[in-house]
């Protein structure tokens, strides 16, 4: 099976948030079981530094929409994934980030960047630029929209599509001369294809012609079926309700283990745990806390965004001065809210800390040093900061809803007596519901033995990739039409790079695709 997984970002060589982590950890855990997948990023500066053993794979037409531009071939760091990187420099060779440029304002020229992106992902797909042609491209948020709407206007036999929805309210909106542009004919412009208000979504593109959708948990995929989570889109969503699946986000386990983790002062497992009284020491000297073992620690390492809730924060810090708590902020976003919470920790600074220079390093010692994690959300698709917490031993709060639902047990009576509670979940979007929330963790937190054991679950929660993995090759499968493996003659051994990645005598059974 040859899988053409295509993003806008992943981690190391570019990320903004949890596409970046997921676009670097599923093609890793689909060529353990056995599947030669190949990844496609824009060649930003970032992404054409990291990248392992870089070469020249082709030159790229320029009708394709970009003159100079290149196809670099290369490795994953780490993880060893085959990666093409687009190298077109008046796209994607710039400051800034990969939407926005350095005052955070998002480039102008966003829908021709990931138009080209689509367009080159199709002409690979298709087999026409390296030796090598996918049985399924796997298209991931409106950066990649395009691609299943481009394949579906193939003469010729056009790989299986897979749009995987990472977040509705992005859209990626434009005009509908981006498309036009492209080629793609006129039914494709109207309110049965792409058009959405007046304008090219992008979002709908793939929604509306890829062979199978996908989204990141199973509550979401139910909840995007409704108008006050489909964003508009919920009608075409319902109409394509049997070609949608809700697919869990994993965890790399080997980037987030306490155990092996390389950011933290000290090292701890769930046999041991003893090292993360010493990470919390440091974490709260790190962030200009006092340090003091008995005051609860609660992390927030999310966008400073709406969406988040990152706007109540601001708000709960004098609660915490009130109740004797700590909140650690570490996090970017919203200018206007990044300003707030400083505010906040000027006012309180022995209970409330602001970092809002967001690094990575940083986030890993306060997952690590926390007591908890406030990971709330008006919406959520997944959520992955409440995986790594538990991992951690550290006890999320979070809003029921999304993937939050799907990963959080809340420690009710039922299942504290049962042993199945992992955090803390509240179901309304206001401060009153959340800080109800914290003020029941931090009641917990003050019974050692029974708050030793709420850690020690969610740390024998098992989030890997592996079983998300096999729900994706199952869809594979099913969208491509194959019942059984596709073994070495089907499709398993390409060409177009060196060191050519087989996808090897057969495939692990997949579980079934949990979703709407």
């Amino acid at each position: 099976m040859r899988v053409l997984f295509v993003a806008a970002e992943a981690f190391p060589l570019a990320k903004t948030g949890g596409l970046g982590d997921v676009a670097r950890a599923l093609p890793s855990a689909l060529a353990s079981q056995g599947v030669d997948v190949r990844l496609l990023l824009p060649g930003y500066p970032s992404a054409l530094a990291g990248l392992v053993g870089a070469r020249v794979e082709a030159t790229l037409d320029e009708a394709l929409g970009a003159p100079d531009a290149r196809l670099i071939s290369g490795r994953l760091p780490d993880s060893g994934v085959p990666t093409w990187l687009i190298d077109a420099p008046s796209l994607f060779r710039r400051g800034g980030g990969p939407y926005v440029d350095e005052e955070g304002c998002e480039w102008p020229d966003n829908a021709r960047r990931f138009a080209y992106l689509s367009a080159v992902a199709a002409e690979i797909a298709m087999g026409r630029i390296a030796a090598w042609k996918a049985d399924v491209a796997h298209a991931n948020d409106w950066h990649t929209g395009l691609l299943p709407l481009l394949l579906a206007q193939e003469r010729c036999a056009a790989p299986a599509t897979v749009f995987t929805i990472h977040n509705m309210a992005f859209q990626g909106n434009f005009p509908l001369a981006t498309v036009r542009a492209l080629g793609a004919p006129d039914h494709c412009l109207d309110a049965d294809g792409c058009e959405f208000y007046g304008q090219a979504s992008f979002l709908k593109a793939g929604i509306r012609y890829a062979d199978k959708v996908t989204t990141v948990s199973p509550t979401y995929a139910t909840e995007i079926l409704t108008p006050e989570f489909g964003h508009g889109l919920d009608g075409l969503l319902r109409a394509r309700r049997d070609d949608l699946s809700g697919i869990l986000n994993g965890v790399e386990a080997n980037l987030w283990d306490p155990a092996t983790d390389i950011h933290l002062p000290a090292r701890f497992s769930r046999a041991n745990i003893a090292g993360k009284r010493v990470c919390k020491a440091v974490a709260q000297a790190e962030l200009g806390l006092p340090v003091d073992p008995e005051t609860p620690l609660i992390g927030f390492a999310s966008r400073l965004a709406h969406q988040k809730m990152a706007d109540l924060l601001p708000d709960a810090a004098a609660w915490f001065a009130q109740n004797g708590a700590q909140l650690a902020v570490v996090a970017q976003g919203d200018p206007e809210l990044e300003a707030r919470l400083a505010e906040a920790a000027a006012r309180f600074p022995e209970h409330v800390a602001a970092r809002v220079d967001y690094r990575e390093a940083v986030a890993h010692r306060l997952y690590a040093g926390a007591d908890m994690l406030l990971a709330p959300a008006r919406f959520e698709p997944c959520g992955l900061t409440q995986l790594y917490a538990m991992g951690y031993g550290t006890v999320p709060i979070v809003r029921r809803v999304g993937g939050l639902a799907d990963t959080v047990i809340d420690a009710n009576q039922r299942a504290m007596a049962d042993r199945t509670a992992t955090g803390f979940a509240f179901r309304s979007a206001d401060l009153a519901s959340m800080t109800c929330a914290i003020g029941r963790a931090v009641e917990l937190y003050r019974q050692p033995l029974a708050w030793r054991r709420l850690q020690l679950q969610g740390m024998s929660r098992d989030f890997g990739w592996g079983a998300s993995a096999r729900a994706y090759l199952d869809l594979y499968r099913c969208a491509v039409g194959v019942e059984e493996p596709v073994g070495p003659d089907g499709g398993a051994d390409g060409g177009g790079m060196s060191d050519d990645v087989g996808a090897g005598p057969g495939f692990v059974p997949a579980a079934t695709v949990a979703g709407a």
